[in-house]
């Protein structure tokens, strides 16, 4: 199957929804500039007086849903989901863990 795990990223941000759809023995390693933060998050922070760590911790920082697939079938199912008028990110990779996410 070339899709492992979806998780739609809502309260908790990245880090407390990926971290759901990892086993103990992976970490996700999600590159922080694989995507544009949205200014209206910007917006919040700056005005809000929030700290990057909490933004990071509430919202999902303009990343609404990931899909975690098999590295040979990234570039199709992003090319079909592109053909939807989504927009893609490749955000991170896999890694042996402890079922840890690294936002770097």
């Amino acid at each position: 199957m070339p899709i492992s795990a979806m998780s739609h990223i809502t309260g908790g941000g990245l880090p407390g929804n990926v971290n759901r759809t990892l086993s103990e023995t992976v970490d996700a390693k999600i590159n922080r500039k694989s995507w544009t933060v949205p200014p209206i998050f910007k917006f919040l922070q700056k005005h809000g007086n929030v700290d990057e760590a909490e933004m990071l911790r509430v919202f999902n920082m303009g990343v609404g849903y990931i899909m975690i697939v098999r590295p040979h079938f990234a570039d199709s199912i992003q090319n079909q989901l592109e053909k939807a008028g989504e927009t893609v990110f490749k955000l991170g990779t896999l890694t042996k863990g402890t079922g840890k996410v690294h936002l770097k």
